[in-house]
């Protein structure tokens, strides 16, 4: 798939153009022609530093929605064995936006469950562009459920910019679907890990990230409002969405500073869509450690636990 370069990338792009035509035109490369293609690999190194060395959070907002980043399937693929997925929430229909079943980690069985925006323009539009009607979170809610009643640890991935808002979802009660969701992994009675791996937007994000242990990718995104929606209602005007994105503070680095996630992973030098291999076996150790953590606490202890991570969040301290 074609490397997508967003505007502050330009630079990268610039050097990428030149070695694949030096690749192009050299299938055998001279050595001058070797020399050269390593000294733009190493130059290439060094711009990617400097410029993810300093990025601003609409700039990290942008990466959280790249083109390339791996998607909720490409991590099962990688991660998982013995996928089997399950459909519909037995009351109205089957979402594609939110994908879940059974599968093994590392041996262990467990329940998944994450949003898929897609990749070709064909599955984006079929999956909703990952913005889940209420059938998929009632979905999510039957997993949550089974997890539950069959003993085994949740894991679900987020990556949405929000419920789908449409007249039909909220027909069919989007906001009671969410309500459900939050609930439900509020008690659940066995371990929950949550990873946002790209967006996560408002409830719809929420309502898959209630759990024992919160973790981020670096370049991902949470935030009760995307950048642009918050400065056409402050500002009037999206122009206004970098202000904005600086005010929300979404970035995993600013919601690990509040205690709002557990864990922030890094991502390999130029974001998750670089290596998605490198960063596949970043997640998977974090989530086998995590994983392992959990398991050692009663059923009790990790609802006691569960409580106080979130009555503690958002409490306001001074005069």
């Amino acid at each position: 798939m074609p490397l997508y370069y967003l505007d502050f990338e330009k630079p990268i792009a610039a050097i990428d153009k030149k070695i694949a035509e030096l690749r192009t035109f050299s299938y055998q490369p001279k050595p001058k022609v070797a020399e050269e293609i390593a000294r733009l690999e190493k130059q290439r190194q060094k711009v990617l530093a400097k410029v993810y060395s300093s990025l601003t959070r609409w700039q990290r907002t942008q990466l959280s929605r790249h083109f390339n980043r791996p998607t909720f399937l490409e991590y099962v693929d990688r991660l998982f064995t013995d996928f089997i997925e399950f459909h519909g929430d037995r009351k109205f229909g089957d979402d594609p936006a939110i994908v879940g079943g059974v599968a093994n980690f590392q041996g262990l069985p467990v329940i998944i469950a994450g949003q898929q925006k897609g990749r070709t323009v064909k599955e984006k539009v079929s999956r909703n562009f990952g913005m889940p009607n209420p059938e998929g979170y009632r979905k999510a809610l039957r997993l949550m459920k089974m997890a539950e009643q069959f003993e085994k640890p949740l894991i679900t991935m987020i990556d949405t910019p929000g419920a789908y808002p449409g007249q039909g979802a909220e027909e069919r009660g989007q906001a009671l679907a969410i309500a459900e969701d939050l609930q439900a992994m509020a008690t659940l009675r066995t371990p929950i890990l949550s990873v946002i791996i790209g967006e996560g937007g408002s409830g719809g994000a929420l309502a898959l990230g209630v759990a024992d242990r919160l973790l981020m990718l670096e370049n991902a995104t949470y935030s009760v409002i995307s950048p642009e929606g918050c400065a056409a209602i402050l500002w009037k005007s999206e122009t206004e969405k970098e202000k904005a994105a600086e005010a929300l503070k979404g970035t995993a680095a600013d919601l690990h500073e509040m205690g709002i996630i557990d864990e922030v992973l890094a991502e390999p030098l130029g974001g998750a869509h670089r290596d998605a291999e490198a960063m596949a076996r970043i997640l998977s150790e974090s989530l086998s450690r995590h994983l392992k953590e959990l398991q050692t606490f009663s059923v009790e202890e990790l609802l006691k636990r569960r409580y106080e991570k979130y009555r503690r969040m958002g409490q306001v301290f001074g005069g």
